[in-house]
Parts: C-alpha cells; structure tokens; sequence
C-alpha cells in the first residue's frame, strides 16, 4: 500500500511538473489602417476672446474705438483684413507689426507680446483674434 500511494504521489508530481511543454506564441500583431478623421476645429468665440482681452490686459493699451496707447481695436481689425494678414501671426511674433510700425510703439508692443500673449493657448489667443475681427 505505501508502493502504491508513493507510485501515485510520484506520478502526480511528474505529471503536474511536466504541464503543457508548448510554450505561448506571442499574439500576432494584426496591422489594420487605421484612418485619421479631422477633427473639425472648434470655432473661435469673440465673446470668449473680448473677455480674454480684457484679462490679458490688453485694454491697457487698446480700446474698441478710440487710440488711447496703442491702436484702436477697430483699426487694427480693418487694416488686417485690408492687406489680408494675419493678427495671429502677429501676436506669435512670427510677423512684423503693420498698424503702429513706429519704432517706439513696436518695441513695446513686441515687450507686451514677449511676457504676456506668448503664454497663451491657441485656443485663447483664436478667440482673441476673433474678437478683434468682429470689431467694425
């Protein structure tokens, strides 16, 4: 009897050792085209930017109608839209001032430029433009 027991410990040992010998094939990889839909960009609020504006402190400088340091909001819009250029551009710095392009007024526009409107979102800064654009 205590054959038989050691015969089926020992063969039961052997047989839960030996398991599946076949190893896991790693799962193959299934190369499907994935396409990439645009996505729509959202639309830029003026009411989102004319606030913005306000707390960036650019009223410090610009209001609507009115020159008061810099150019009036109204103008600025207008003389982008005249020669087709682009605000956004602008105020990345990527393009040269083309309201005030005196030398006094560009150095402290590109200052105002450099410390507070670079640090802004594309986000933020589209609703800005779109703000200065629905000014007429």
């Amino acid at each position: 009897m205590k054959k038989l027991a050691f015969i089926l410990m020992a063969s039961s040992i052997l047989l839960v050792s030996c398991g599946n010998s076949k190893k896991k094939e790693a799962p193959k990889k299934v190369s499907a085209k994935v396409e990439k839909k645009a996505t729509p960009a959202a639309k830029a609020d003026p009411v989102a930017g004319k606030k913005l504006f306000g707390s960036k402190g650019c009223t410090a400088c610009h209001h609507e109608t009115a020159k008061i340091i810099g150019p009036p909001v109204k103008e600025i819009a207008a003389k982008y839209a005249e020669k087709k250029a682009d605000v956004t551009k602008f105020l990345r710095g990527i393009s040269p001032a083309i309201v005030d392009t005196d030398p006094t007024q560009v150095a402290i526009m590109k200052n105002n430029i450099d410390t507070m409107v670079k640090a802004i979102s594309d986000a933020d800064l589209s609703n800005i433009v779109a703000y200065i654009n629905s000014v007429k």
